[in-house]
């Protein structure tokens, strides 16, 4: 312990064991969080079974697992930043802004590789700007994410005129093509970097301050971890991530779009509070997030294989958040009796 004036404030590696331990799932919190989920994702496979033809098909859900790469890589970047405190409403600016971004560059003969990382670091830059305001200026992160989000979208209509740029080398759809099993590139790319998030998240002290900064943000400052720079570096990610899942939209549609993505920071978030993540902060983690994400996916799958209209989709989405947020509630108050 140090003190600081007449208090006495936790060091670092206190704060690092202490709000984390708190602010981590026990055993209990993740049977509670698991069985509510998966008995939801159980009634939802029964239900798309017998009214959906075709639904419990290998070549189904390959398909589901390729609309939800997009998601998830995304709310990779939306965890993080919620677990931190924040949250990241310009994901849908940054994604189609990274969609014809990379259209463009792979249009004019540049490598589908280096295009992906140039599109990553656009994605970066995005995230700076939003992490710079919210954390040196200290703007609201909602008032912060949807003026960037105008910005991003903009440009992307800016760039492309309102139309949509078809790829010139189809070749540059890699991470829309099959690696195996009519599993796409997209898709590998999405468990590497869930695992990665899972790895930082979990076993870093990265991943620790970020869930001490979300459940305590003063005292994560008086135990010497830079707020500043840490809040910042999560929408660096959170941008970064965004844009790349442009890049795989892009790739899937072997086009570049302005108009894609435009719900994406309401299903982001939905997926990342379903998997247990609270919109207070320090809270979360990236299984459950996957979980979410799935879900997500395999709701809009069985809808569109029932033939239900795209706005029953979205009133789907939206009573699902609220199932979400509620059952977070819940799972709060319940662990917090424990």
């Amino acid at each position: 312990m140090k003190r600081t004036g007449t208090e006495v404030a936790p060091t670092a590696p206190e704060l690092a064991t202490g709000p984390v331990q708190r602010h981590r799932w026990t055993v209990r919190e993740i049977v509670i969080q698991a069985s509510g989920i998966g008995t939801f994702y159980v009634i939802v496979l029964v239900f798309f079974s017998v009214e959906a033809k075709y639904f419990l098909t290998y070549s189904n859900f390959a398909a589901i697992l390729a609309a939800v790469a997009v998601l998830g890589i995304v709310s990779i970047g939306q965890v993080i930043t919620i677990i931190s405190g924040g949250f990241d409403l310009s994901v849908s600016g940054t994604l189609p802004l990274g969609a014809v971004a990379y259209a463009e560059l792979v249009s004019h003969g540049i490598n589908f590789i280096l295009a992906s990382l140039l599109v990553i670091l656009i994605g970066g830059v995005a995230g700076l700007v939003n992490g710079f305001l919210v954390a040196r200026l200290g703007i609201n992160p909602l008032i912060t994410t949807l003026g960037t989000l105008s910005i991003a979208g903009g440009l992307a209509y800016t760039i492309t005129n309102g139309l949509t740029l078809p790829f010139t080398n189809t070749a540059a759809g890699f991470w829309g093509n099959n690696a195996f099993e009519s599993v796409q590139w997209g898709v590998i790319a999405l468990v590497v970097l869930a695992a990665v998030g899972f790895v930082v998240l979990r076993f870093t002290v990265y991943g620790r301050s970020l869930y001490a900064l979300g459940g305590n943000r003063e005292a994560s400052r008086l135990a010497g971890i830079s707020v500043t720079r840490l809040t910042g570096s999560v929408y660096v990610i959170c941008g970064a991530c965004a844009a790349f899942a442009g890049v795989v939209t892009a790739s899937q549609l072997l086009a570049g779009s302005p108009t894609v993505g435009f719900t994406v920071n309401l299903s982001s978030i939905t997926a990342v509070i379903l998997g247990g993540a609270a919109l207070t902060g320090g809270v979360g983690g990236v299984p459950g997030t996957m979980l979410g994400v799935l879900l997500l996916g395999t709701i809009s799958d069985g809808m569109a294989l029932m033939q239900v209209q795209t706005f029953y989709q979205e009133i789907a989405t939206g009573a699902v958040l609220l199932v979400a947020v509620g059952f977070s509630r819940l799972r709060s108050q319940f662990a917090g009796t424990a």
